[in-house]
């Protein structure tokens, strides 16, 4: 998945870890999720939606790389 949060961050002028203790997780949970390794769970999508002012959708969108066959 692909995110916008970089951008809404920088945009406020936030550090990593600020956004994180707004968040109420870890910078390392940042970074993750802004370098698309982890994907957040619905109610932590929520939070990030609801803290930027935006929807979950103006924020997430899925990958344009296609899903591995298992």
């Amino acid at each position: 998945m692909q995110n916008s949060i970089r951008a809404e961050r920088e945009e406020r002028g936030w550090t990593q870890a600020a956004l994180a203790e707004r968040l109420d997780v870890s910078r390392q949970t940042v970074v993750a999720l802004e370098t698309g390794r982890y994907d957040p769970s619905l109610p932590l999508a929520f939070r990030i939606a609801d803290l930027f002012g935006k929807r979950i959708d103006e924020l997430f969108t899925p990958s344009t790389t296609p899903a591995r066959k298992r």
